[in-house]
C-alpha cells in the first residue's frame, strides 16, 4: 500500500504514468501541458510508476508540483521482479508499458484512476476525462487508429489476440475502474497468462488489456487520443498522442508536433530534448522506418502463430 503525503480527498483526481529514465524529458513536457489546461476546481495527484530513476531528473519534475498538483514517483520493483524475466521488450515498447497492469493491487486506496502515456500533449481539461461515466465497464479508451485502419494489424488483432480491430483500444490513454478490475481479477489473470503462455504479441500490455477486458470497455471519442496521423479526422483534439511513427523530438515536421514544442520550450529539459532532435540522423531515421516494417511482418507471423490468445485459449476452452 502506498504512503502519500499532501492532499487527498473526494475532489482528488489520481493520474498515473509509467516511465524509465529515457522518457523523463518527454514526461516533463506532457505534465506541463496537463497542468496548464486542467481545471483548477480539483486537486490532482500525479503518480509516476518506475523501477528506479535518476534523482536529479526526478527532482526537476517534482518542481512542477503546486497547490493543485502533487507529483509522486513510486518505485514498483518489488511488484515486477518475480515476472520481470517474462516481460517482453518489443520494438519501442519498453518494460514500463507493463506497469499499468499492477495499479489495481498496488493502490488499494483508489477505485478509479486515469492512466496516460508519456508521449502526449494534453490540450483539454483532464478532469472532464476523469469524470466520464464508465457505465459499469472495467476501462474506457479510444479505438486504436493505427490498427483500425491497417489490414495487417487488423488481421493480427483478430487472429492473434482474438479481438476485432473495431473493438481494440489503445492502452496509452485509459480511464480505469480499479474496483471492477479487482473484482474480475484482471491483474492475476495477466500474471497467470504471462507465466503460463507468454503469448506472441507485438503490443505487449495492450494485447493483454484488450483480451482480458473484452466486452467490458467503454469507447471514448477520438479527441481524447488523437494520434498524429494526417488522415485521422478530429478538429479539436483534447489529447495528442505521438504513438508509433516518428516523435516530434525526432522530427520537428511531425504532424501536430508544434503542440509538443509549444510546451517543450519551457521545459527544464529543453536543451536535452534539442540534443535528442539534433542527434536523430539519417541512420536513426532508417532504423525507425525499418522497425515500422518489422513490426508489421511480425504481426503477420503472429497472426499465424500457434502461441496466441485466440488459438491457445479457444482450444483450451
Amino acid at each position: 500500500m502506498t504512503n502519500f503525503t499532501g492532499h487527498k480527498g473526494l475532489n482528488e483526481i489520481p493520474i498515473f504514468f509509467s516511465t524509465d529514465d529515457n522518457y523523463l524529458p518527454f514526461l516533463d513536457v506532457a505534465l506541463r501541458s496537463l497542468i496548464k489546461n486542467a481545471s483548477k476546481n480539483y486537486k490532482y495527484r500525479i503518480v509516476i510508476l518506475n523501477t528506479g530513476l535518476d534523482r536529479e531528473k526526478t527532482d526537476k519534475i517534482k518542481a512542477l508540483s503546486d497547490e493543485n498538483f502533487i507529483i509522486n514517483f513510486v518505485n514498483i520493483s518489488h511488484a515486477v521482479d518475480d515476472i520481470k524475466h517474462q516481460l517482453r521488450n518489443v520494438y519501442h515498447f519498453g518494460l514500463a508499458s507493463y506497469y499499468r497492469l499492477f495499479i489495481e493491487s498496488l493502490f488499494p486506496e483508489y477505485d478509479k484512476i486515469l492512466y496516460l502515456d508519456c508521449d502526449i500533449i494534453v490540450l483539454g481539461d483532464i478532469s472532464e476525462l476523469y469524470f466520464t461515466d464508465l457505465e459499469g465497464n472495467n476501462i474506457a479508451g479510444v479505438l486504436e487508429y493505427n490498427i483500425l485502419h491497417s489490414p495487417v494489424f487488423s488481421l493480427y488483432t483478430k487472429e492473434a489476440v482474438g479481438v476485432d480491430s473495431k473493438y481494440y483500444i489503445n492502452s496509452g490513454i485509459m480511464l480505469m475502474d480499479l474496483a471492477k478490475l479487482r473484482e474480475d481479477k484482471i491483474e492475476q489473470q495477466f500474471i497467470d497468462l504471462i507465466n503460463t503462455y507468454n503469448f506472441d504479441v507485438i503490443d505487449p500490455d495492450q494485447a493483454y488489456i484488450n483480451f482480458l477486458c473484452k466486452g467490458k470497455i467503454k469507447y471514448l471519442p477520438f479527441s481524447w487520443n488523437r494520434t498524429a496521423v494526417l488522415t485521422e479526422q478530429c478538429d479539436c483534439p483534447k489529447i495528442i498522442h505521438y504513438a508509433l511513427g516518428l516523435k516530434p523530438w525526432q522530427d520537428r515536421n511531425v504532424f501536430l508536433g508544434m503542440h509538443f514544442w509549444e510546451y517543450a520550450k519551457d521545459s527544464s529539459f529543453y536543451d536535452e530534448i534539442v540534443n535528442v532532435t539534433n542527434s536523430f540522423d539519417t541512420l536513426a531515421r532508417l532504423k525507425k522506418e525499418r522497425a515500422g516494417i518489422d513490426i508489421q511482418i511480425q504481426g503477420l507471423e503472429y497472426a499465424k502463430s500457434k502461441n496466441t490468445f485466440n488459438k491457445v485459449l479457444n482450444k483450451r476452452d
